[in-house]
């Protein structure tokens, strides 16, 4: 069983930086997604960044493009998403996830392919 735990979210000014963590002990060698979504009230879960495990390409929203950046730690389990440039609407519950591509294209920015979440942790920027 995989386990997602997220830590980092906090309250913070528009402009100011913040990184957010994730753990997933339990998670094999096989390669898989990773990614980070976040959630604001009123709106549907979308993928912030996300990554295949097994490959080097990493997907970013246009939206955060530039401002947020995406790592994995060095045991492969971890995942890290840099946010600079905070802006209002970046608040929102941010989700860490793992899961698999659906078909051999997958950028892994699809909510369908994550069958394991965090509890998420609020990121909230305001002044």
């Amino acid at each position: 069983q995989v386990q997602v735990m997220e830590s980092g979210g906090d309250s913070v000014q528009p402009g100011a930086s913040l990184t957010l963590s994730c753990a997933t002990p339990g998670a094999d060698d096989r390669a898989y997604c990773m990614g980070w979504f976040r959630q604001a009230p009123g709106k549907e879960r979308a993928a912030v960044a996300a990554l295949w495990t097994g490959g080097r390409r990493i997907y970013y929203a246009d939206s955060v493009q530039g401002r947020f950046a995406l790592s994995q730690g060095n045991a492969g389990n971890s995942l890290y998403l840099e946010m600079s440039g905070l802006k209002y609407e970046d608040t929102a519950i941010y989700y860490c996830a793992v899961g698999s591509p659906i078909g051999l294209f997958s950028d892994c920015s699809s909510v369908q392919e994550y069958n394991y979440w965090g509890q998420g942790t609020q990121v909230t920027v305001s002044s």
